[in-house]
């Protein structure tokens, strides 16, 4: 079989000239000469934040959606529709708006978006245990060797799971497959939304001929300004200079250009690999220098980040202290803790240590806390009557965490969480 629809698995032939599924009518045929010999393949949710919250609020779906904070936030993520006037992600939100002004704009819910998250993982661990996230939205799967298992073709198994995460969850996934990662990536991405693209073997060089350079990993703006001034604007370009020439001119970098403008890519698929750290942040709507509020919105994100590492099971040694200054200066000050915890209250009296040293009058407009140095966390299964400090302390958090699961997070507010 070297064309199906993937909407119903039907075979077809492969001349088939009719552009729709003989047995359902569905315009999705997929045909291609290598369909049953490629494996890799990336599956990328479509504007996923925005895709879940339409799927939960059917009035927003024709309506132009950005994910994202105030107007001196980012944009997290934008609707299709909303790309349509030029937003996009990571844009300053006060740009989006200006671009698209009568877009609805939502504040992330990363709990409900790491649920679904966790719901499309599953599908694909059913499918193959070589599955590797990326982020929350977007993963590389090895289908090799499954043919037997499934009794089908990687491309068909592939999209019996486009249609039951759309079925199932409500929201739409594009997919490359490719004989590489690198490939799988970049097919993914070339008709979206809710697209399939195959970059075979034979057609690799013809594809990456004319696309920009940018489609090269690791090639951003400062990077293509000096290949533009150097006369290379397309993958194309890359090929025709020499291996030497290359590393001579961009170092290690080099290398990485001349292997993928020639589509090889030797990175094997690893599966679900471990968290280094969790952290989170805040960016103040108005720039901020006063210690006492700067420490109301401490303690705001260490709440948040022990919420996230009890949910991981994680505890870590090292916390970082992240601050950015009015002017965009980037500091992070970090320290090593004597024992492991994921503690609200113990994160909180270590990290106002860094926070105090630094709060010295200087304006904020960004404050974030991370932990790494993480390890498996240990509960503990019995109290004891003369518990230590720190024990009660995690008794009290683990009361309070277990309150606010059953009623909500406001359900208890500490005295510290409140503006003055």
């Amino acid at each position: 079989m070297s064309a199906f629809c993937r909407d119903c698995a039907t075979p077809l032939p492969e001349d088939q000239k009719d552009l729709r599924c003989t047995a359902c009518g569905s315009p999705k045929v997929l045909t291609h000469p290598e369909l049953n010999n490629l494996s890799i393949a990336h599956v990328d949710c479509d504007a996923f934040y925005a895709a879940v919250e339409k799927r939960d609020n059917p009035d927003l779906a024709d309506k132009p959606v950005i994910i994202g904070g105030g107007r001196r936030g980012v944009v997290s993520t934008a609707c299709y529709t909303a790309r349509l006037y030029g937003v996009h992600s990571a844009m300053p939100m006060f740009k989006a708006l200006k671009a698209c002004p009568h877009a609805v704009v939502l504040s992330p819910n990363m709990n409900k978006y790491v649920e679904v998250s966790r719901h499309i993982r599953t599908f694909m661990v059913e499918l193959t245990p070589i599955v590797e996230p990326l982020s929350i939205d977007e993963a590389f799967l090895d289908l090799t060797g499954t043919e037997r298992l499934h009794g089908q073709s990687p491309a068909v198994t592939l999209a019996k799971l486009s249609a039951k995460i759309r079925d199932d969850v409500g929201i739409t996934v594009s997919i490359g497959l490719s004989h590489n990662k690198y490939l799988a990536k970049l097919a993914s991405d070339l008709h979206k939304p809710d697209g399939f693209s195959i970059i075979g073997k034979e057609e690799t060089l013809r594809v990456l001929e004319h696309m920009p350079v940018t489609k090269i990993f690791g090639v951003g703006k400062a990077f293509h300004k000096k290949l533009l001034a150097d006369g290379i604007s397309t993958i194309g370009d890359v090929r025709k200079r020499d291996l030497k020439a290359l590393v001579k001119s961009y170092g290690e970098i080099g290398i990485r250009l001349h292997n993928l403008s020639w589509g090889r890519d030797t990175r094997s698929i690893k599966p679900a690999r471990m968290a280094k750290s969790i952290s989170t942040e805040t960016t103040f709507s108005v720039d901020e220098s006063d210690v006492s509020r700067l420490s109301v919105i401490l303690w705001n994100n260490c709440e948040r980040l022990s919420k996230r590492a009890k949910e991981a099971g994680k505890v870590g040694t090292t916390l970082t202290l992240k601050l950015k200054t009015s002017k965009f200066r980037l500091l992070t000050r970090s320290v090593t803790l004597s024992a492991p915890t994921n503690l609200a209250s113990e994160l909180f009296e270590q990290v106002r240590k860094l926070l105090k040293a630094e709060a010295d009058g200087t304006s904020y407009r960004l404050l974030g806390v991370g932990i790494s140095g993480l390890q498996e966390s240990e509960e503990t299964r019995s109290a004891d009557l003369f518990e230590d400090t720190q024990s009660q302390l995690a008794r009290t958090e683990r009361a309070i965490d277990r309150v606010r699961e059953k009623f909500g997070d406001k359900a208890i507010v500490k005295g510290r969480s409140l503006t003055k």
